[in-house]
C-alpha cells in the first residue's frame, strides 16, 4: 500500500520522495488519485519529506519507441496484421469537458506510435475500453469499433494497449479474450493481443532515465556519520526514537 510504502522509506531515512505513478497518460482518476493518496498519508506526518512527483510520460521518446518495439516484435513471427487497435482505459466524457488531458494524450501517443511504425491512417485506430453506467464515455468504444471491423469484412486485428505499463486484469480478459470474441464473432479471423511493456529492458531502462532526469540536481546522499550525529544529539535532546 501507498501507506506502507511511505512508512517503510520514512524508516529507511528517506528524506526526499519522487513519486512516480505508472500511468503514462495523465488522468484524474489514475494519476491526481495516487497523488491524492500520498498527500492524505503525508498529511499524517509530523515531519515532511521533499516531494517531486511525475505527472505523465505519453509522448516520452523512449516510451514511444518501447511501444512500437512491442508491435515490431510480434510483427518478426507472423505477418502485419490488416489493422492495429490502439485501446485505452474509457473515462467519462464529462472528465474531457471539465479539462482532463486524458483523451489529448491518449491521441498523442498513438499518433506518435503510428508514425514510428510508418501505419498508414488507414491501417490503425484509437478506441476506449472499460465504461459502465449510462453516462457517455469517451469514444469511440473497443467492442464495437471491433465488431464494426468484424462485420466490415476486416481479417486480422493486433490490439495494444499504451496506457498500462503492466499486463492485469482488464489487459488479460478483457482486451485479449472478450473482445477477441467481439471480433471473431462478427467475423474477423485472426486477433492478437499485444502484451504490455512489462518488464521489457527498454522499460525498466526507460523508467530510470524517466527517473534520473526527475531526480537531476538533488542531492540525494548524506554521509553516514553525519545522519548518525543528528539521531545522537536529536536523543539527547529527548527524541524518543
Amino acid at each position: 500500500s501507498i501507506t506502507g510504502a511511505l512508512a517503510a522509506l520514512r524508516d529507511a531515512g528517506a528524506q526526499r520522495i519522487l513519486v512516480l505513478p505508472l500511468y503514462p497518460q495523465y488522468s484524474s482518476a489514475t494519476t491526481a488519485s495516487t497523488f491524492d493518496a500520498v498527500c492524505r498519508e503525508l498529511g499524517t506526518w509530523r515531519w515532511l519529506p521533499e516531494l517531486r512527483m511525475v505527472t505523465h510520460y505519453h509522448d516520452d521518446p523512449w516510451y514511444i519507441g518501447a511501444v512500437a518495439d512491442t508491435l515490431r516484435d510480434a510483427w518478426r513471427s507472423r505477418e502485419r496484421p490488416e489493422r492495429v487497435l490502439f485501446s485505452f482505459h474509457g473515462m467519462p466524457l464529462r472528465t474531457l469537458h471539465a479539462g482532463d488531458p486524458y483523451f489529448c494524450q491518449c491521441q498523442k501517443t498513438a499518433r506518435l506510435v503510428a508514425e514510428e511504425l510508418q501505419l498508414d491512417a488507414d491501417r490503425w485506430a484509437i478506441a476506449f475500453q472499460s465504461r459502465f453506467g449510462r453516462e457517455k464515455w469517451l469514444q469511440p468504444y473497443t467492442d464495437v469499433t471491433l465488431r464494426d471491423w468484424g462485420r466490415g469484412g476486416v481479417r486480422s486485428v493486433d490490439v495494444v494497449c499504451p496506457g498500462f505499463s503492466a499486463d492485469c486484469l482488464e489487459t488479460l480478459e478483457e482486451v485479449a479474450m472478450l473482445n477477441r470474441d467481439n471480433f471473431l464473432n462478427a467475423g474477423g479471423r485472426e486477433y492478437h493481443y499485444v502484451p504490455a511493456l512489462n518488464d521489457r529492458p527498454e522499460h525498466i531502462a526507460g523508467l530510470v532515465d524517466l527517473i534520473r532526469r526527475h531526480t537531476a540536481g538533488w542531492s540525494t546522499e548524506r554521509p553516514a556519520a553525519e545522519l548518525e550525529e543528528g539521531r545522537r544529539r536529536a536523543l539527547a535532546l529527548g527524541a524518543r526514537q
